[in-house]
């Protein structure tokens, strides 16, 4: 069958409103590299592009793998494009080698320059690295088109804290600084929680249909009720990692104005999602993500003062 998909079906497959999560992983590393005062301009630029590849890579192969495996219907809200027959498989097998290939370039590219930079540059670092990307890109396509797809066991939120978190702050600061501090853990843990809450609104949103196709996501396990409490439980997680995190990097005014704003963030969009009927959810995923984002950019300010 001829592919006729517009561009609007391709930008629907590519799910821009979670991009700006994979963006604010690599600002908040590249931040943690700059309280160090080693930030590297080129390198950001360089994880944010592989990041954002990454996550690009990701949202086609979900789009694919959940209908290859039937979770996702035809007349599926919001729409989904391979189930829907916008874009055939065959159309998007050939976008997911595409997008597989840029996230390999761009993260030779980022190595090539980072690991000279931090005298990090011996063969074993290479593999080490070279190990993680080919993992980060396992990981994005067999969450839910691998032949087990791990996003239908409850897997999702882990690996969503690991990459987003761990590895995206974490292995940006390092990439930048040729080292890692301890305190850094805490708002690497912290941006993981709230990118897997932004996997949480998606899964309570969807979970009637993940139930009715043994897709048994956390959200689909606990219920409506239930998820909304994890989803509480990350959310305050996630608050008291940041406030012991900003009591040790900031202080004064940019100390108080940061912890106001964090609990707005956080209390405002928990209000949201106790006051929101499951279906409605995803009106505030976009929401979230962009939050994150401008948290981030806030630490920004604050670390510029």
């Amino acid at each position: 069958m001829k592919n006729t998909a517009s561009l609007c079906d391709w930008l629907a497959a590519l799910r821009i409103r979670t991009l700006p999560l994979a963006a604010a992983s690599v600002l908040c590393g590249a931040l943690l590299a700059k309280l160090d005062q080693r930030h590297d301009g080129s390198v950001t630029l360089l994880c944010c592009l592989t990041a954002v590849a990454l996550q690009a890579f990701s949202n086609l192969a979900n789009d694919y793998g959940d209908a290859c495996h039937g979770v996702d219907k035809a007349d599926k809200q919001p729409p989904r494009m391979v189930a829907s027959g916008r874009i055939t498989q065959q159309a998007m097998r050939r976008a997911l080698l595409f997008a597989a290939g840029m996230c390999c370039v761009s993260g030779m590219a980022l190595l090539a320059q980072a690991l000279p930079a931090i005298g990090r540059h011996g063969f074993g670092m290479w593999l080490l690295w070279l190990g993680l990307g080919a993992a980060a890109v396992a990981a994005a396509f067999g969450y839910t088109a691998g032949s087990k797809p791990y996003g239908y066991a409850g897997w999702g939120d882990l690996a969503v804290l690991v990459f987003f978190g761990w590895l995206g702050v974490l292995g940006s600061e390092y990439l930048q600084t040729g080292a890692l501090q301890g305190w850094s853990l805490l708002p690497a843990t912290a941006l993981g929680l709230w990118c897997s809450m932004v996997l949480n609104l998606n899964n309570m949103r969807d979970m009637d249909d993940d139930l009715a196709a043994g897709k048994m996501t956390v959200a689909a396990r606990l219920g409506p009720a239930g998820a909304k409490r994890y989803h509480a439980v990350m959310c305050g997680t996630a608050f008291v990692l940041w406030l012991v995190w900003l009591a040790h990097v900031f202080d004064g005014t940019a100390y108080a104005c940061l912890n106001i704003m964090l609990a707005l963030l956080s209390g405002i969009h928990l209000y949201q999602v106790f006051q929101t009927g499951i279906k409605a959810l995803d009106r505030l995923l976009p929401k979230w993500s962009i939050s994150v984002l401008v948290w981030v950019a806030c630490l920004w300010l604050a670390a510029a003062d």
